[in-house]
């Protein structure tokens, strides 16, 4: 039977990693929309942090009705949880200081908490998925952020609008390298450097975990044998036991009769031996 209970209900003793994914996200998103609000930023790079907040929007969006379909009680995860999706609803500035209130109820999950790295632990799948998904979101917001702020003021620059910085960025973490957008300053080569090799790990982290799910049901499998296995030799040994304490109850109730009738053969020795004395003086 598939659990419907939501990520941030199922937790071991604190919030899950799904829940800290998206308190972190919600940090990245305040801190946007702080600079946004108060900011003196050029229009290509505001239109750039619009983009980010509004993908960070879509992916609260994308939690908030996953968690919703895979709640048993929807209408008690709508009373709890409707702050959420109003978080989750971009281009509305009035609406984003909600997501405060969602950083402000896993700060409480975390100080109610009794460990905050057994559930990580625990949940190897759920923190691989939750740190990727981090990862991703944080590298592409910094470097794009941080190479059309470099590049824009750069002589010979191509990297001049948000659309342009971001595809850069999305070309960079997956070292594709097509080649059309590409820094020309010493600091984009460096942010270029560092992009790279983010990737290079991200995606190394994807292939690892993609193994490992298709090698996990082998793996659970032969998990399953062995418990089996084991099994049949614990039932079996238990039927050997069984079967000795049978056979010595048997031979300690044979020993029993042994000398219950050596002791009957010594009273009737002893009997026919009174007798024939008695016999022997009545003769005499």
């Amino acid at each position: 039977m598939t659990d419907k209970t939501p990520w941030s209900i199922r937790t071991l003793g604190g919030p899950s990693p799904f829940e800290l994914a998206m308190m972190l996200l919600s940090l990245i998103s305040v801190f946007i929309v702080l600079i946004m609000t108060f900011g003196q930023v050029g229009r290509e790079t505001y239109r750039l942090l619009f983009f980010i907040d509004t993908l960070i929007c879509l992916i609260f969006m994308g939690n908030f009705f996953i968690n919703l379909w895979r709640a048993r009680d929807k209408r008690f995860y709508l009373r709890h949880h409707w702050i959420d999706f109003i978080a989750s609803i971009p281009a509305i500035e009035a609406l984003r200081i909600a997501r405060v209130f969602q950083i402000l109820r896993v700060i409480r999950l975390i100080r109610m908490s009794r460990s905050l790295l057994l559930p990580l632990i625990k949940q190897r799948k759920q923190t691989t998925l939750a740190s990727l998904l981090v990862a991703m979101v944080t590298i592409l917001t910094f470097a794009s952020i941080i190479i059309l702020i470099v590049e824009s003021g750069t002589e010979g620059a191509n990297i001049q609008t948000a659309e342009q910085a971001i595809w850069w960025a999305l070309v960079t973490i997956s070292t594709v390298g097509y080649g059309d957008y590409y820094p020309v300053s010493t600091i984009g080569h460096v942010v270029g450097g560092i992009v790279i090799i983010s990737g290079v790990s991200f995606f190394g982290v994807i292939s690892g975990y993609m193994a490992s799910v298709f090698v996990a049901p082998d793996e659970a499998e032969r998990q399953e044998r062995q418990h089996a296995h084991k099994a049949e030799l614990k039932s079996e040994l238990e039927l050997a036991l069984a079967r000795m304490e049978a056979n010595q109850r048997q031979m300690e109730q044979t020993q029993q009769q042994m000398e219950q009738n050596q002791q009957q053969m010594l009273a009737k020795i002893a009997e026919l031996t009174a007798a024939l004395a008695a016999d022997a003086k009545n003769n005499d």
